[in-house]
C-alpha cells in the first residue's frame, strides 16, 4: 500500500501520558519505513479537555494522520466521531482515531484485534477455557478476543460486586461469549483454565503466586512495567507460557501504524525492539 504523502503528525492522548511507551513504537516504525518527517507526541489530555483538543487541532493545515487513545478517553472520544469499526463499537471503546481525507474521524479499536495477534505469535489459536481476571475496559476487549479464540467455550470471570459481574455477564451475551461470573475471592480457580489473561492493575494478582498450578496453562498478564509481575515470574517458574503486555502493545500499535500510514505490514519486530530498549533505559 502506498504511503500517506508527505509530513504527517500523529499523537497519543490520555491522563496520565508520561509513562506511554507509544511514542517509541510509532517512531521507530516511521525510521524503519523510511517515514521521514513524520512526528508522533504525547498529550496530557484528560476527559473535560478531549473535545476542545480534538476540534482545536488544524488536521489538514498540520497534517495530522490520526491518534491514539488511552484511558480515560476511549469511551469518552466516541461522541466525537463520525463513524466507528464494529469492532470498537462491541465494547464501546476506541483506542485509535483517523483523519480520513474528507475531515471524516474515524474510531476503531486495535486493542482487540492485537490481543488475539499476541497470543497467536505465541502459539495460542483456540482454548475450549479462559479465565479472566478483572472487569475494566482492558476485561472488556479480552472478552471480545475470546469470541474469536474461546468460541463456545467456558470463560469465566473474576469480578468485585454484583454490579460487575451483571456488567460481564451482559457484555459477553452481545459478543455471543457465555460468560459465568465468579467473585474476586475465588480468583486461584482461574487457573484451572487453558488460558488465563489477568487485566487488573500493578500489584492486584501479586497474592496470587503462590496459587500457580504445577503444570500451568497459558497466562496473559497485560501489565509491561514492572515486569515481571509476580504472578508472572511464578508461572514462568512453574514452566507455564506467558504472554505480557509489551506484547499487547506492540500488536496493538503495529495495526494503528498501518492505519495512520496506509503502509502494511508495519515492522513488529524493530517496534518490538524499540519498546525493549525504552523499558530498559
Amino acid at each position: 500500500m502506498t504511503p500517506t504523502s508527505g509530513p504527517r503528525r500523529a499523537a497519543v492522548l490520555g491522563s496520565p501520558i508520561a509513562h506511554s511507551l507509544s511514542p517509541a513504537l510509532h517512531l521507530a516504525a516511521y525510521r524503519e519505513l523510511g517515514l521521514s518527517g513524520w512526528r508522533y507526541e504525547r498529550h496530557q489530555v484528560d476527559e473535560a479537555g478531549l473535545r476542545g483538543f480534538i476540534e482545536g487541532l488544524d488536521v489538514a493545515g498540520d497534517g495530522w494522520a490520526g491518534l491514539s487513545l488511552t484511558m480515560p478517553l476511549k469511551r469518552a472520544v466516541i461522541p466525537l466521531l463520525d463513524e466507528i469499526s464494529p469492532t470498537a463499537r462491541s465494547v464501546e471503546a476506541v483506542n485509535t482515531l483517523v483523519f480520513q481525507a474528507d475531515g471524516a474521524r474515524y474510531g476503531d479499536n486495535t486493542d482487540i484485534p492485537g490481543l488475539v495477534a499476541a497470543l497467536r505469535e505465541r502459539g495460542v489459536e483456540k482454548v475450549s477455557r479462559a479465565s479472566v481476571l478483572g472487569a475494566g475496559a482492558t476485561a472488556s476487549s479480552a472478552l471480545a478476543a475470546l469470541a474469536e479464540v474461546c468460541p463456545g467455550g467456558e470463560v469465566v470471570a473474576y469480578v468485585r460486586g454484583e454490579q460487575r459481574a451483571r456488567e460481564v455477564r451482559e457484555l459477553g451475551a452481545s459478543l455471543g461469549v457465555a460468560v459465568t461470573a465468579a467473585p474476586w475471592r475465588e480468583r486461584a480457580r482461574a487457573f484451572d483454565a487453558e488460558l488465563t489473561i489477568a487485566t487488573t492493575p500493578a500489584g492486584s494478582t501479586d497474592d496470587l503466586a503462590d496459587s500457580v498450578p504445577a503444570s500451568p496453562g497459558v497466562l496473559f498478564d497485560v501489565l509491561y512495567d514492572p515486569w515481571p509481575t509476580r504472578l508472572a515470574a511464578a508461572w514462568s517458574a512453574r514452566g507455564g507460557a506467558v504472554v505480557n503486555g509489551l506484547d499487547l502493545l506492540v500488536h496493538q500499535a503495529v495495526l494503528q501504524v498501518e492505519q495512520f500510514t496506509g503502509v502494511t505490514p508495519a515492522p513488529l519486530a524493530a517496534m518490538r525492539a524499540a519498546g525493549e530498549r525504552e523499558l530498559a533505559s
